[in-house]
């Protein structure tokens, strides 16, 4: 009865769906998989699921090692399931309505240290590159941009007198940021190099060796490829700088409201996962200098 009725669904998404094979395949495996688990709990009609039935299923799942975005695809696939059931077979319920996949911890974004950031930007080519790429690596560090940010600033959005710089940010919200001066300094070691190549009606703050805006891509190709010329072992990409710029500022000021207005964020929740990144590194303090803190050596 159970196997009739996933077919019957398959049916459905195929010829009145439209359904690639793709999609349709990712329905069957989710399904197959709850058709077993309900087979296992003497479950024979999909009358009898329930919805603490598919609370402890997902629940089991989870504990399981499943992830949250693996049960989030499940239940999906189930509640899409009974929709189907409940518009041509006649079910009256959808056990799956409300049960939400357990949230998985937030992962912490990577940062550099500043040793770290000292070692990226102490590049002193003299090349069109190797000056282009230290340019855009000071200017992420020191005003927290956003790749897109960076990739659309043009030479008019950046005030050299006042040292700052106006950037579109999300929801196409303008803000206007600091330049530090290193960064301030590595810009104008630029411009010479950006004069010779630049096309005509180009206003891109950053071009390519053909003279027009560089992509995104470049962008991101680019830094890591600086990254690894300086000799750092990690991957490093254009929001990494940016989270390096918001922990460092949050570890010396322990001014959330600021670095939040400073990142262009508009929620301050969205700032706040940088005082877990703060909080780590003050334990890390703490458990290497506090007296009663360290860990005492195996004898």
């Amino acid at each position: 009865m159970l196997e009739h009725q996933l077919t019957a669904f398959e049916d459905y998404l195929k010829y009145e769906c439209h359904y690639s094979p793709n999609t349709i395949h990712a329905y069957r495996e989710d399904l197959q998989c709850f058709k077993l688990l309900c087979e296992k709990a003497g479950i024979h009609t999909w009358e009898q699921v329930t919805t603490p039935w598919v609370q402890r299923f997902v629940a089991q799942r989870f504990q399981s090692g499943c992830t949250s975005p693996t049960l989030a695809r499940f239940l999906s696939a189930i509640r899409s399931f009974y929709r189907y059931l409940i518009k041509k077979q006649g079910m009256s319920f959808n056990p799956a309505n409300g049960v939400r996949a357990p949230k998985a911890p937030r992962k912490l974004p990577s940062v550099m240290d500043v040793d770290e950031m000292n070692a990226l930007l102490s590049e002193q080519g003299d090349d069109f590159f190797s000056v282009r790429d230290t340019a855009m690596g000071e200017l992420f560090y020191s005003s927290g941009l956003r790749l897109a940010e960076l990739g659309h600033a043009n030479d008019q959005d950046l005030d050299r007198e006042n040292q700052t710089l106006c950037v579109m940010g999300k929801g196409n919200k303008e803000r206007l940021v600091p330049v530090g001066r290193y960064a301030i300094a590595a810009l104008e070691r630029w411009f010479p190099y950006r004069e010779k190549k630049i096309k005509a009606g180009e206003t891109a703050l950053f071009i390519g060796r053909g003279g027009r805006r560089l992509s995104l891509r470049a962008i991101q190709i680019r830094l890591a490829g600086l990254a690894k010329k300086q000799g750092l072992h990690k991957h490093v990409h254009p929001h990494m700088l940016r989270h390096s710029f918001a922990t460092h500022l949050l570890e010396s000021s322990g001014n959330l409201r600021a670095v939040q207005e400073l990142l262009g964020h508009a929620d301050i929740s969205t700032t706040q996962i940088y005082t877990h990144l703060n909080f780590q590194h003050l334990a890390q303090v703490y458990e290497s200098a506090h007296p009663r803190a360290k860990k005492k050596s195996k004898s």
